[in-house]
């Protein structure tokens, strides 16, 4: 856009009244129109996610980045699942805890979220053992298993952040005895 503003490329001119004047082809007024109206859009949008990101937070009860994998728990009848612990694909995810729901973005910028979970379908939540990826950095990790059989798998370099997460999930999640789970969790 400053480049449209060098001298080199607009011709400059004076005026009667001794002020400096710009002369501009139709092709270099259009150019100028529409490259502003792109800029005014790009804003517009920008701004949008800035006040969606800000009332995320605002209200949600927790949210932050840790990195997810999720696996489905095998049926009745079907063989173990593998051992995939040395596969590598924990993914980036912004998770919020908003009312009565988990909701996993790609981006904290994202206005709609990926996946989500409710809380009253989560039948347990608790560690995993920690373990070393990349450059032998140390991660700690936990999971919640909803009723449907599906396992998320939550990690962060941050022991504080996992344990946080686990205490504010536990605290949340009443599982009492009445809660109904499926016999092939049993």
């Amino acid at each position: 856009m400053l480049n449209l503003f060098n001298v080199r490329r607009l011709s400059w001119g004076s005026s009667t009244d001794g002020q400096e004047k710009v002369e501009l082809s139709v092709t270099e007024l259009e150019s100028l129109r529409s490259e502003l109206a792109y800029l005014e859009e790009r804003e517009a949008y920008l701004k949008a996610q800035l006040e969606h990101v800000d009332e995320i937070l605002r209200s949600a009860r927790f949210s932050g980045y840790l990195y997810i994998r999720t696996r489905w728990t095998a049926l009745p009848g079907e063989p173990p699942p593998l051992d995939d612990t040395d596969v590598d694909d924990w993914l980036p995810r912004f998770v919020v805890l908003n009312g009565p729901c988990i909701f996993f973005y790609l981006l904290s910028t994202d206005f709609s979220p990926q996946d989500s979970t409710l809380l009253a379908d989560i039948v347990e939540v608790g560690s995993l053992p920690s373990f070393t990826r990349e450059n032998d950095k140390t991660w700690y990790s936990s999971y919640i298993l909803t009723r449907q059989g599906l396992r998320y798998e939550c990690s962060s370099l941050s022991e504080v952040q996992v344990d946080s997460w686990l205490k504010v999930l536990q605290a949340d999640i009443k599982l009492d005895s009445e809660t109904e789970v499926p016999s092939w969790f049993q």
